[in-house]
């Protein structure tokens, strides 16, 4: 093979590691000439490029316009405190409200909603649910968006979450692997550190992901650090340990292996951005998420490639998440089927189910406190 066929590869490798975010509401320029450069594996979109329903949609339809392959186009929405979609369809329910019912049916129907809010907009991939338990030490920073301190329960909100995601063919992905509940940190700004002995994170945090592991298209790793396990400061997004040999090994998961947001802060007070996303896909991760900065963008993408030039170790891992990653493309139904645009019938018809739900929640939630 060519030099000039083998930088082609990986290039294209490369691109089928990152999933990106930006500014703007409509497509430029600028957005166009980087989402053709980098070939990127997906685009996610935030409250900040949102404005309405035929407009989300065509800014999709225009980044995939951009890329080959068939793009992950993704948004972060769980309800209640993360919720992309409130300014269009008013608030939909948060987790922990809807687990409050006690109604199976219910959570199954929350993340039918939830997929059919995405599906209409464009989006095939929601980085949801959470299972980080309900501790104490994170009420603070997790708040409605974790359900219970009792693995056993958040597995039972999370499989009928990821149902619902399913019947409306978006995929959805668990987090924050090992688990945020006992973080009393945001790791949005900090890196939180969780000395708790293996056997409890085992018992407790882990007891969701290696539940559901045969159930979860992607699992997002978060960026605590566990110095019981680890023994150094490294954040679980970063490390080997937690990635190759606990999720990959231990736990035979199968799926793809995300990093939360590689641009916050709980991962850059670690090192500059470039280390962070050699760092995860070195790790053992196959897709890095960088939700915002251009120059973080290029100069990660331009880093792994020069990494993946002079170490033929990580140009290995490059390949092999990469091959994961158009796998998984080739195979997922979610992504090759086309949602035609949004009418203003079918987005008025959503914000009444959004205004029913929260509603039925509401009053369910009124009846198991009174009993």
């Amino acid at each position: 093979m060519s030099k000039r066929a083998i930088s082609s590869d990986l290039h294209r490798n490369i691109g089928q590691l990152i999933i990106v975010g930006f500014d703007g509401t409509e497509m430029s320029p600028r957005l166009a000439a980087l989402l053709t450069r980098i070939q990127p594996a997906g685009v996610i979109l935030f409250a900040r490029n949102i404005t309405g329903g035929e407009q989300t949609y065509k800014l999709l339809h225009d980044c995939q316009a951009c890329v080959s392959t068939p793009l992950f186009t993704s948004v972060d929405m769980e309800g209640g405190m993360v919720d992309r979609f409130r300014n269009l369809f008013g608030r939909t329910p948060a987790a922990a409200d809807v687990f409050a019912t006690g109604d199976r049916k219910l959570f199954r129907k929350h993340g039918k909603l939830i997929g059919d809010i995405c599906r209409t907009l464009g989006f095939n991939t929601d980085f949801a649910p959470v299972v980080d338990l309900a501790f104490e030490a994170s009420k603070k920073v997790m708040a409605s968006r974790a359900t219970s301190a009792d693995p056993k329960e958040a597995v039972v909100y999370a499989r009928e979450f990821l149902q619902g995601l399913r019947a409306a063919n978006v995929i959805g992905a668990a987090k924050h692997f090992p688990g945020l509940g006992e973080a009393n940190l945001d790791t949005h700004k900090d890196l939180p550190s969780i000395n708790k002995p293996w056997k409890n994170l085992w018992a407790e945090d882990i007891y969701p992901f290696r539940t559901l592991r045969r159930e979860l298209p992607m699992i997002l790793v978060g960026h605590a650090n566990y110095p019981a396990v680890t023994h150094d400061q490294t954040p679980a997004s970063l490390s080997k340990k937690w990635i190759t040999h606990v999720l990959r090994k231990k736990l035979a998961y199968r799926g793809l292996v995300v990093s939360d947001d590689l641009e916050m802060g709980g991962v850059l007070k670690t090192g500059p951005i470039e280390q962070a996303a050699i760092g995860h896909i070195r790790a053992g991760g196959d897709l890095c998420l960088l939700c915002h900065i251009e120059e973080y963008i290029t100069r990660s993408y331009e880093a792994m490639i020069q990494e993946a030039e002079i170490d033929a170790k990580f140009a290995e891992r490059v390949a092999e998440s990469a091959a994961r990653v158009l796998a998984f493309k080739e195979k997922s139904s979610a992504l090759k089927r086309r949602q035609p645009p949004p009418t203003p019938e079918k987005l008025e018809k959503i914000s009444r189910q959004v205004w029913e739900l929260r509603e039925q929640v509401g009053l369910m939630k009124l009846g198991a406190s009174a009993s």
